[in-house]
């Protein structure tokens, strides 16, 4: 912590308490103290200071946590708390996460929630090309050539633009796997529309080197161990190629 001391609405956010915008609120409502004090909006502490949130002592930064969730259908990837059915509330870790990305609301399967949010902006950055995998279920018996005639790019006029070329492979009469390597708004299903198609079931099983696997419907796990430190060194390569 810098001689001048540091911002006490940064670090509770980077003790995994709540977000800056939202800490000055808890100070200004009375829900921090230091040194036994209640603390002022903007107020900075030093090392040897006491922080307080709610009656319980606050550590400092957080180790970093990055989980894999299994998302169910009805859930909405986003932290802000307005939403009844929002991704925070729902998982109820005990540090404060943010989601990766986003997996939309009628969809279910891998999302990954993390508390680094250098490692979200690093695995946003979609020049990379991060591979996503799902297995998706249509309304009707696929025929002719669809979905192969989605591999190579289809133009969406909703969003105005093409995606990207992707891999497709049939699983049987209204199912296929589908790789991306893009994440527009909606792609696979407003993909299928363009064809007269509608998506009844989406999962994704795989972010990169994190695979879904068994886990069930509504759990989560930490990623850790070999998992994790793959999933570092293809983010470090990137970064090294730039």
């Amino acid at each position: 912590m810098a001689a001048e001391g540091e911002r006490l609405n940064k670090f509770l956010s980077e003790a995994g308490v709540c977000s800056r915008r939202e800490a000055d609120r808890e100070i200004a409502a009375g829900h921090v103290t230091v040194n036994g004090s209640l603390a002022q909006v903007g107020q900075r502490i030093y090392p040897d200071d006491q922080i307080e949130f709610c009656g319980r002592p606050v550590q400092g930064k957080a180790d970093p946590v990055l989980l894999l969730f299994h998302k169910p259908v009805g859930v909405v990837c986003t932290a802000d708390k307005r939403y009844e059915d929002n991704i925070v509330d729902y998982v109820h870790y005990p540090q404060r996460l943010y989601p990766v990305g986003r997996l939309d609301k009628a969809s279910r399967g891998l999302i990954l929630m993390t508390n680094q949010g250098g490692l979200v902006n690093r695995m946003m950055r979609g020049r990379y090309g991060h591979e996503k995998e799902y297995l998706v279920r249509v309304d009707k018996k696929m025929t002719g050539d669809f979905p192969e005639n989605m591999a190579g790019g289809v133009y969406l006029p909703e969003l105005g633009t093409t995606t990207k070329p992707c891999r497709i492979s049939r699983l049987g009469d209204d199912r296929f796997r589908i790789v991306l390597t893009q994440g527009l708004n909606r792609q696979i299903r407003r993909m299928c529309a363009v064809f007269g198609y509608e998506v009844v079931d989406l999962l994704r099983v795989r972010i990169m080197n994190l695979m879904l696997g068994d886990l069930p419907e509504g759990a989560y796990r930490e990623i850790t161990g070999e998992e994790y430190k793959e999933l570092l060194a293809a983010l470090v390569e990137e970064d090294d190629g730039r």
